[in-house]
């Protein structure tokens, strides 16, 4: 009796690894091809620039670590950085557990106008800022009404008003994956803790903190990179005297034409946040998960 090889469904048990492999990447060529002309080539060019000009050497790393000016920009931008992303925490966690427990018609209502303030306009919504920090503003006003001052304080073209901007802009995106991690919690597992002797705080050190780990570090990871390069809100609310590296490098390119330099402090941005990458890869893996 001669045995007929039975067809496997769609072919696909036939693929080795290698063809599927190869059937992917030509999935994703189209976009790695506009990955590379519209970032990678403008980026690399940038980088050339900052060795090529004026002449060939390395005198622009020189002056940008040498100069105390363009350190003290350095050290503004991380000082920044780390407290819009520790304030934006701070504020960011128990709105997320809110969304997490909240019955879901609130929850909705709520996702909604957190969502709905993403979509507004970057620059109408530094402006609003703008109009409700000022001397004559909504808050000052409001303070001095209330008793609490009795002159107008100084909210704008300083650290506080950047802070306050910057942490308004950046909270969706503490936001959104502390709440998924938080609604993925277990309430038994706390239970169970409990019940086996665990007071509040050790549930909360032994059980809780290592489960919305993931979630904190790929929030804090993304808030912290995003106010590294951020430009609009810390030169409106910021000043002169808060400048941040962004703001600097455009000034570089489009006030004084120094391409060489601002090559070099792009490069020092770019390699700052590879490295803040490298670290959350190292601990928790690409997208918080635990690293392999």
């Amino acid at each position: 009796m001669t045995t007929v090889p039975t067809p496997s469904l769609a072919g696909e048990a036939d693929l080795s690894p290698e063809p599927r492999h190869l059937a992917g990447l030509g999935a994703v060529a189209p976009a790695l091809a506009l990955l590379a002309l519209f970032f990678v080539i403008p980026v690399v060019a940038l980088l050339l620039r900052s060795v090529l000009e004026p002449q060939p050497g390395l005198q622009n790393y020189a002056e940008v670590f040498g100069s105390t000016t363009y350190l003290k920009v350095f050290g503004n931008t991380f000082l920044v950085a780390g407290l819009v992303t520790l304030v934006t925490l701070l504020l960011a966690f128990p709105v997320a557990w809110f969304l997490a427990v909240a019955p879901r018609r609130w929850s909705t209502l709520l996702f909604g106008v957190i969502v709905l303030s993403m979509w507004t306009n970057l620059l109408a919504r530094t402006y609003a800022w703008m109009v409700l920090l000022q001397g004559t503003g909504i808050i000052n006003r409001m303070l001095m009404q209330i008793g609490v001052i009795s002159e107008p304080l100084s909210l704008i073209n300083n650290l506080v008003g950047v802070t306050i901007g910057m942490t308004y802009i950046m909270l969706p995106f503490m936001i959104l994956p502390l709440h998924a991690t938080i609604r993925t919690l277990d309430p038994t597992v706390f239970q169970a803790a409990s019940l086996c002797g665990a007071s509040r705080f050790q549930v909360f050190r032994l059980v809780f903190a290592p489960l919305v780990a993931s979630g904190v570090a790929a929030g804090v990871l993304m808030v912290f990179v995003m106010s590294l390069g951020y430009f609009v809100t810390p030169a409106l609310l910021g000043g002169t005297s808060n400048m941040m590296l962004a703001e600097l490098i455009a000034q570089l390119v489009q006030s004084l034409l120094n391409w060489g330099l601002a090559g070099a402090a792009a490069l020092v941005l770019l390699v700052v946040t590879l490295a803040i990458y490298a670290v959350q890869f190292r601990y928790f893996g690409f997208g918080g998960g635990e690293a392999r």
